[in-house]
């Protein structure tokens, strides 16, 4: 016990001996950007702070994207209710509905906080344009056309086809932002879609529809 305490009490000491030095010789923190962009360089005392970090374009692009994706999404389930036979996939469809929606929600009040925000740090606020075509899992007019024209078990299953697809280009999605993205809050709102993404396409290719 008293070598516990001996220990204990020299560490003590060293470290008021030192900790104005250590602190004063901190080395600075950098902060990588997407590829080919400059990465960030802050001080550890802004660690932790409200200190303005701009998103980066792989940020923009994911959150303007996204709200594009999820708004398809909601579409495609909206149909459901007078289309399915399935009454697991009526209640599949009644979850993505509920939970995208809020969703969608959430990405705008961001966008909206960025645009806010932006200007009073030298950046124009501007989303980025989207291309629906480009985005993974975007369910084509064809597409789209024969889910509406469906009904009952043809319903379910272009349906379960169609919505797995959709949810895997979303997985890309965010998996690429979380691997090259800086916003905290953007991370956030992408390992909630990975997390309840994933869940729902075991969901579906377990009813063997799709």
């Amino acid at each position: 016990m008293r070598i516990k305490v001996g220990v204990a009490a020299v560490a003590l000491l060293l470290a008021g001996c030192t900790g104005t030095s250590s602190t004063e010789d901190a080395a600075p923190v950098i902060v990588p950007g997407a590829p080919g962009e400059t990465a960030k360089t802050i001080s550890p005392d802004d660690l932790g702070t409200d200190r303005y970090i701009a998103p980066n374009d792989r940020d923009l692009a994911y959150v303007a994207g996204m709200v594009v994706h999820h708004r398809q999404a909601v579409e495609m389930t909206e149909l459901a209710p007078e289309r399915a036979s399935n009454e697991v996939v009526r209640g599949l469809a009644a979850r993505i509905h509920d939970t995208q929606g809020p969703e969608i929600g959430a990405m705008e009040q961001w966008q909206r906080q960025y645009a806010a925000t932006a200007g009073e740090h030298g950046h124009s606020g501007k989303m980025p344009d989207v291309d629906h075509a480009a985005m993974p899992g975007m369910a084509t007019a064809e597409q789209m056309g024969e889910l509406k024209a469906a009904r009952g078990e043809e319903f379910d299953r272009v349906f379960v086809r169609l919505m797995v697809a959709h949810h895997k280009g979303a997985l890309a999605m965010a998996e690429e932002v979380l691997s090259s993205g800086v916003d905290v809050k953007v991370e956030e709102m992408a390992a909630d879609v990975i997390a309840t993404q994933t869940d729902e396409i075991n969901r579906m290719q377990g009813l063997g529809l799709g």
